[in-house]
């Protein structure tokens, strides 16, 4: 009697594969968005903190000279930020006894960000931004 060697075959199949690289590829394209959105999100967050330090800084900084100062060393703000992100500029006008600090992108994934291009607070605390999103809501911008 004749044996029937039955061959053991390793491996995948081409359709299995294909699956595979599929199933793959949905969820990059659903994952990939949500963590880039993420990231720009996270790094705004580090213009939000300069900018109320900053803020912070200078009106400490007027009660201590009764006038304000463009010279961000005086304040202690670093410009570029921490990580790089945003540049600080800071516009005093003492005779009125205003100011305002701006973040501007200058390198990272905020570059990419068309929603909120620049972020703006002033002396009374208000909140601005600029971008798609920004002009109309910048408490968006902002985190709220």
């Amino acid at each position: 009697m004749a044996r029937l060697i039955k061959a053991q075959k390793n491996g995948f199949t081409l359709i299995e594969l294909m699956i595979t690289v599929a199933i793959l590829g949905i969820i990059a394209s659903i994952a990939l968005p949500s963590y880039f959105e993420h990231v720009k999100r996270t790094a705004r967050t580090e213009a939000i903190t300069s900018l109320l330090d900053a803020a912070n800084r200078q009106e400490q900084f007027f009660v201590d000279n009764r006038q304000y100062t463009t010279n961000l060393a005086n304040l202690g703000v670093a410009t570029p930020t921490e990580y790089g992100f945003y540049t600080i500029k800071v516009e005093v006008d003492n005779d009125e006894g205003t100011f305002s600090f701006t973040a501007t992108p200058v390198a990272g994934p905020v570059l990419q960000d068309d929603d909120c291009k620049s972020l703006t607070i002033d002396d009374t605390g208000l909140k601005t931004a600029t971008g798609a999103i920004g002009k109309t809501n910048p408490g968006k911008c902002w985190g709220k």
